[in-house]
């Protein structure tokens, strides 16, 4: 056979496979090395949320919402606290959002409520999560009777009550913020425990956990440096759900008068304190209702973002 019907074999360069004699490749054309770039999971998971564009419009909007609520506040002319000449003033370009009957302006509360009602939705998520996360983790990785007892612990509170429990608590907590943001994160732990201990069921049962057994690794090792950080999608997802929960559950209790207490002010006690003036001066009424539902609906977009990109089957699309 002539040397020139010899097949010359392929080359592999930078990852990719080529033939240079490939019939198909025009003479004199300058060979190109393709290379594959490995991603982490990490990479992947980060590129599918920017790929959400609900959740990145989303985001963008609680990011504005915050820094309205902080830096806002720190700008703004008036302070929550401070009494203007102008009562009952309907929305102008010296009070956007008005001023409530005491003469304080309704753009600076809005804020401040905001603050406080952001930092007990962000505490409680991360309160409740923690606890629920190390709970669960330990229950699903021993299994048998530490099992069954701190489940059975956690099925005990999720069938409290919660708006009665959390009012009742509330109550008895001054209407501190940190304090009711303990007290709702102490309610809403156990459902973050249901979810870690199914993680972590499935996961045990993995080769690199029966690996890390065999190298000597202890139980606490594996459970917090192997089983969580494998865990981390399904808990992120439930940390961000639990802020939208939390500022509803914290709204709800301010509105029936168990929630943070004069003279600090949240969005639920701006709505609860002008439910009887919602015919006459709206403006009390609309401008925090719309901030807690803009918190709640960011949130959610956020939390479905996060779910498919750490789950791609949910959106069928390869990554």
């Amino acid at each position: 056979m002539p040397n020139d019907a010899i097949p010359t074999p392929p080359t592999t360069l930078g990852g990719a496979r080529f033939a240079p004699d490939d019939p198909q490749t025009p003479k004199g054309a300058p060979e190109r090395e393709f290379t594959v770039k490995e991603r982490s999971q990490a990479q992947l998971v980060f590129r599918r949320f920017l790929q959400h564009r609900l959740a990145m419009i989303s985001l963008v909007v609680f990011v504005l919402i915050i820094l309205f609520a902080y830096v806002g506040a720190a700008i703004w002319k008036y302070d929550a606290g401070a009494i203007t000449e102008q009562n009952s003033a309907p929305p102008s370009g010296d009070h956007p959002f008005g001023t409530d009957a005491v003469g304080h302006d309704t753009l600076a509360q809005v804020m401040r409520g905001t603050q406080i009602s952001l930092q007990i939705s962000i505490l409680v998520a991360i309160f409740a999560t923690v606890v629920g996360t190390v709970w669960g983790s330990v229950a699903g990785y021993y299994r048998g009777w530490l099992d069954t007892v701190l489940m059975r612990i956690a099925d005990l509170v999720l069938t409290l009550p919660l708006l009665a429990v959390a009012a009742v608590l509330g109550h008895q907590s001054g209407g501190t913020w940190w304090l009711i943001a303990v007290v709702i994160g102490g309610l809403y732990w156990a459902y973050v425990s249901r979810v870690a201990r199914g993680v972590v069921l499935s996961l045990r049962e993995k080769e690199f956990v029966e690996a890390s057994k065999a190298l000597g690794a202890s139980d606490s090792r594996i459970i917090f440096r192997h089983l969580v950080p494998n865990a981390l999608g399904a808990i992120i997802v439930n940390l961000t759900i639990l802020v939208s929960i939390a500022i509803l559950l914290e709204t709800a209790l301010s509105f029936l008068g168990f929630g943070v207490q004069p003279p600090d002010t949240s969005l639920g006690l701006l709505v609860s304190s002008a439910q009887t003036a919602i015919d006459t001066r709206p403006w009390l009424f609309y401008f925090p209702g719309i901030f807690i539902i803009l918190i709640a609906l960011t949130i959610n977009f956020i939390g479905d973002g996060l779910r498919d990109a750490f789950d791609p089957q949910q959106t069928k699309v390869r990554a």
